[in-house]
């Protein structure tokens, strides 16, 4: 019987699942709106309905041999999800420990979001046989999944790796961890959301984007303007870029790694993220990392990304054992 793992993607807008055989072959997936379920418990059945519903659409017997969950704030070392900042629940959520009434007798591990993308790429991805590199997730929020030495670095408490929340602008923008001026603010997709309507403010000029609503605009549509000419798109990834480049000027100088890899939705964006990411980052970095550090787009960012990262954290597990 084959063998396969329930990648879950717990996003702040949808949470998409699959799964997954040990190559990286996704066999179903599927997806729910995370945003429309003001309760926890609530919104883990309706997941793991969805999960156990992919069976319909596979048509040889199968085995569901462990689950990996990747979530915004999720805790490696005790399978909660805590406080995250882009998801509506508050409080210490016990996912695994829920979920394996659901689930009993298989493993099922929990990660931060970003972690799980760093998994995902050591595996499946642009950083096969890499033993340090950091990916950064620009999705709804900002997170980072760190490598070092082969291993993912949690810290003492399973949180380490929040570069989203690093101070780049003392009394910037107003965060959702409470706090002003977090790198998330700017670089992400809320954050060049936010950068967009800021630059539309100061500027008269025409735009494509000046009759979109913010509830509405989407990175993608910001992307989307930015191909065709549209100059605040193109300003707004200049700003978002330089932001995040400084950033990684700094994280380079702590963690050495060999590549930095972008994934997520403004990563699409191509040139338009990656050229002045990259000038500013190579204009800041100390100078014995000039040069030397690649700065890449995952090499899994396609719709199935997220999937393929909580994937490869349950059959990491599964390995070990």
């Amino acid at each position: 019987m084959k063998r396969l793992v329930a990648g879950i993607d717990v996003g702040g807008t949808n949470s998409v699942f699959g799964l997954v055989d040990e190559e990286g072959k996704i066999y179903a997936e599927g997806s729910i709106p995370t945003y429309k379920y003001d309760d926890f418990d609530v919104y883990l059945q309706v997941l793991c309905d969805g999960v156990k519903n992919l069976s319909a659409k596979i048509d040889e017997p199968y085995e569901v041999a462990g689950i990996g969950i990747g979530a915004p704030k999720g805790n490696y070392y005790n399978g909660c999800i805590e406080d995250a900042a882009n998801l509506k629940w508050r409080g210490v959520l016990p996912c695994v420990e829920k979920m394996k009434a659901h689930f009993p007798g298989i493993p099922i591990v929990l990660t931060n979001d970003a972690n799980a993308a760093a998994i995902g790429e050591m595996i499946y991805g642009g950083a096969k046989g890499m033993k340090n590199f950091v990916v950064i997730t620009l999705g709804t929020g900002l997170g980072s999944g760190i490598v070092v030495n082969g291993e993912v670095l949690y810290g003492h408490d399973g949180f380490a790796g929040e570069l989203g929340h690093i101070i780049v602008s003392v009394n910037g923008r107003e965060c959702g961890c409470g706090r002003r001026g977090c790198l998330e603010t700017y670089a992400s997709a809320t954050g060049i959301k936010r950068t967009v309507y800021k630059l539309l403010a100061d500027h008269i000029g025409d735009s494509a984007l000046k009759n979109i609503s913010f509830n509405e605009l989407t990175a993608e549509m910001i992307t989307t303007a930015a191909i065709k000419g549209d100059p605040i798109a193109i300003e707004a990834y200049r700003h978002t870029g330089e932001q995040l480049g400084r950033t990684l000027a700094d994280l380079i100088a702590i963690t050495a790694p060999e590549a930095i890899f972008l994934f997520g939705g403004l990563a699409k964006a191509g040139k338009y993220i990656l050229e002045p990411t990259e000038k500013t980052m190579e204009e800041n970095v100390l100078f014995l990392w000039r040069g030397k550090v690649k700065l890449k787009v995952s090499k899994i960012n396609d719709k199935n990304a997220a999937v393929l990262g909580a994937s490869a954290l349950a059959w990491k597990i599964i390995r070990e054992q």
